[in-house]
């Protein structure tokens, strides 16, 4: 039996999707690198792009909540992914123009839960998925990474109070490299996996999979658009993450990607589809706060903050959108 045209639509605007998430939340792993010095850019981002395919490669438990945690998957008919695509797409475009680190995981699980709400009404939705899944790891993880971050430069400072702050900056920078690696890798093992969740729920709605369980095929694609999208760089949101959201030294760049590489993989290992932005973004407040404070640019952080908020109900009304717009059409 052949794929349906529409099938094979939705699988390729599920991997466009995927490529623009890896430009998008390229910064999320090179920024500190980058303002630190540790790497020049070309080098972080090819560094990321290699760890970013092998970590999408590690793992499919957040795959597995995609297609199945928050709803029934038969209600997630083409319409339904269609909708949910788009207006993902559409929300990583408008924040990737204005250079606002947002959640690209969000955007997609708000598209996904709007478009069925819209389709099937509110109470297929399972709402206790969403509260501990997404809703309070937004609220608990960018504040676990604030304080591990603080915590990680405390120790770093301790470690290294009597030393040359010239070679401790070197050694520490080149320990950096590692970290970002480490970050890249946490970040693949989380977010890859959400697209691979949609196109999981695509096959399994075209009955061309029996269970809506993740095939080799669809790992291996999510993992190179991934990386693609990763190499590609997100210049304007790495420029967010590395000069305008906090002044960042080595030891705070070390312990901002340590902090959240940490919780994106421990989130990763729970099938939790972490957003890495918050992580990301609230351990470098955390590095920046260590002394005192004054090294966050709190305008900033307010705006993105406003951003993080937004992005789950915005998703949710732009795939309603979107759902009407391809009921107009009426695809088949």
């Amino acid at each position: 039996m052949g794929i349906p045209l529409l099938a094979i639509l939705l699988i390729i605007i599920a991997l466009a999707f995927e490529f623009s998430n890896g430009f998008h939340d390229t910064s999320n792993a090179v920024a500190t690198s980058i303002a630190t010095r540790s790497l020049e850019p070309f080098q972080a981002i090819s560094l990321s792009a290699l760890f970013n395919l092998i970590g999408a490669l590690s793992g499919t438990a957040v795959a597995v909540t995609i297609a199945k945690g928050f709803a029934d998957p038969s209600l997630a008919s083409h319409e339904v992914i269609l909708s949910a695509l788009l207006s993902a797409i559409t929300w990583n475009l408008v924040t990737w123009y204005f250079g606002m680190p947002s959640s690209s995981s969000h955007a997609l699980i708000g598209g996904l839960v709007g478009a069925i709400m819209f389709q099937s009404g509110v109470s297929v939705i399972n709402f206790g998925a969403i509260l501990n899944k997404v809703i309070l790891p937004m609220i608990a993880f960018p504040i676990i990474g604030f304080f591990m971050a603080i915590l990680i430069v405390f120790v770093l400072m301790r470690i290294f109070k009597n030393s040359n702050p010239r070679k401790t900056n070197n050694y520490i920078r080149e320990f950096q490299v590692l970290s970002t690696a480490f970050l890249s890798f946490s970040h693949g093992a989380n977010d890859a996996q959400k697209t691979m969740g949609i196109i999981t729920l695509t096959l399994f709605n075209y009955h061309l999979i029996k269970t809506p369980e993740v095939p080799d095929w669809v790992i291996f694609a999510c993992a190179i658009c991934m990386a693609l999208g990763t190499f590609s760089g997100g210049v304007k949101i790495i420029k967010t993450l590395s000069t305008r959201v906090a002044k960042i030294k080595p030891a705070s760049g070390l312990a901002a990607e340590l902090s959240s590489a940490f919780i994106l993989f421990a989130a990763s290992r729970f099938g939790m589809p972490l957003s890495t932005t918050h992580a990301v973004s609230g351990a470098i407040m955390g590095a920046g706060s260590a002394g005192g404070g004054v090294g966050v640019n709190w305008g900033v952080v307010r705006s993105m903050v406003i951003a993080w908020v937004v992005t789950f109900p915005l998703c949710v009304l732009l795939s309603g959108f979107f759902l009407y717009l391809v009921h107009l059409l009426n695809l088949n």
